[in-house]
């Protein structure tokens, strides 16, 4: 049982590839993460937003 987190969100996949130091450094398992792609192409831009797997209740109980 657990739920996924957004820890990092962001339109720049630049910015995104750049994120993976900073997880290593704040010891985030890349094992629980996800990363989402939201793509809506022409009505709002590409949007990435990475998730990690916190173990526990949900918020359904």
């Amino acid at each position: 049982m657990g739920r996924w987190e957004v820890i990092f969100e962001t339109r720049d996949q630049a910015e995104l590839r750049a994120h993976p130091s900073w997880l290593r450094d704040a010891g985030i398992d890349p094992g629980m993460l996800r990363i989402d792609t939201f793509c809506v192409r022409l009505v709002q831009p590409t949007t990435y937003r990475m998730s990690e797997f916190v173990a526990g209740p949900t918020s359904a109980g």
